[in-house]
């Protein structure tokens, strides 16, 4: 049975008309002030989204407002320099998300006139605008009904309309966007989406649902089943792999501090931080030998200032902070460079390092 097929059996015997009515009177009536819906402009709406993945509103909210002070329009995000934007991003992590955005909205400039397009293949060809952007932006800025499916609404489904499909797998989300294309409201989809947003982050949420304040409730196959609470069906993720690296805290003579740029490809590109070295392998000694061959500096180990563990989805960053001292040598690496404490501020730096700044005064 393909996606259509199936879709028009699980909404068999559903009120959709009724459904949308009451999730859109509630989203109206409800919904939290946000700065992001203060209007539908469409290049406010695809930072906003952008920047809600994989990270809370509360979090987002600081960050949205500084960056649209910096960069209000199309326009000043594309001529912007790379490292400006990645500071402005600075502590939100998955820092990819930035400079896709920029690179996207510099195609934008070139190509549309600074006109965020509304046609689907060309808003979904921009980079880093997935199938769940493109139709976030299209219905919210655009009133277009297109289905904006995270986890948040296929949760939110699931439960409604009883489906036992595992969220995590990548073909699910195709199920998911059948069904929202069966019951989005063509007269006000941006409501309706971002209702359903609401109704995922307010009521509907991951492992206790606020079953009785929810305004849909009387549309709940899973609530009327008694089995809200064991849906969504979601596989366990992979174990992180664990990684121990030692960072570098180092001066120079003159109070300066050593640091260097990340590859401008893989995790963290381009950002800046304190010199790491893989621990894995390597003992006290190897490490020290490493560090020499890597940035010509022969260094005495001082004292160990804390361990800072970083979790990302896919691994886990464990770091022992040491200081060090140079007992010779020239510094030798093309993307390193010494820095006055008072200029770190000037740099783009990952959580993980933000947390070793405060050891550069000791």
């Amino acid at each position: 049975m393909n996606n259509q097929d199936r879709t028009k059996q699980i909404l068999n015997d559903f009120d959709i008309q009724a459904f949308q009515q009451d999730l859109i009177r509630w989203f109206k009536d409800e919904q939290r002030i946000l700065p992001w819906r203060e209007n539908q402009d469409p290049y406010r709406v695809w930072v906003s989204e952008i920047m809600l993945q994989q990270t809370k509103v509360d979090t987002v909210i600081p960050y949205f407002n500084h960056f649209m002070e910096k960069f209000p329009d199309p326009e000043s995000l594309a001529t912007a320099d790379e490292q400006e934007v990645l500071k402005a991003w600075e502590g939100l992590g998955y820092y990819s998300r930035a400079r896709n955005l920029q690179t996207a909205v510099r195609e934008v400039v070139e190509e549309y006139g600074g006109v965020v397009p509304h046609d689907p293949k060309e808003l979904g060809d921009l980079k880093g605008v997935g199938p769940y952007t493109k139709g976030a932006i299209l219905s919210i800025a655009y009133d277009t009904p297109e289905p904006a499916v995270d986890g948040n609404v296929m949760r939110v489904l699931s439960r409604i309309l009883h489906v036992e499909d595992d969220i995590a797998k990548p073909k699910t989300r195709k199920v998911f966007e059948e069904l929202v294309r069966g019951v989005i409201s063509t007269e006000d989809p941006s409501s309706f989406n971002q209702g359903m947003m609401e109704l995922g982050a307010l009521v509907c949420t991951p492992k206790t649902p606020s079953c009785m304040l929810c305004p849909v409730q009387e549309h709940c196959r899973a609530f009327n089943e008694g089995i809200e609470t064991t849906l969504p069906v979601k596989s366990s993720k992979k174990k992180q792999k664990k990684i121990p690296y030692k960072i570098v805290i180092i001066e120079n003579n003159r109070g300066e501090v050593l640091i260097e740029q990340r590859p401008n490809e893989g995790l963290l590109a381009s950002l800046w931080q304190y010199p790491m070295i893989p621990m894995k392998d390597l003992g006290q000694e190897s490490a020290k030998i490493w560090f020499e061959d890597q940035y010509g500096l022969e260094v005495e180990w001082g004292q160990k200032l804390e361990n800072i563990k970083h979790v990302f989805s896919h691994l886990i960053w464990e770091m022992e902070v040491v200081k060090a001292h140079i007992i010779n040598g020239e510094l030798d690496h093309e993307r390193a460079r010494f820095v006055s404490k008072e200029e770190l501020n000037d740099y783009p730096f990952p959580v993980s390092h933000q947390k070793a700044h405060k050891h550069t005064s000791l």
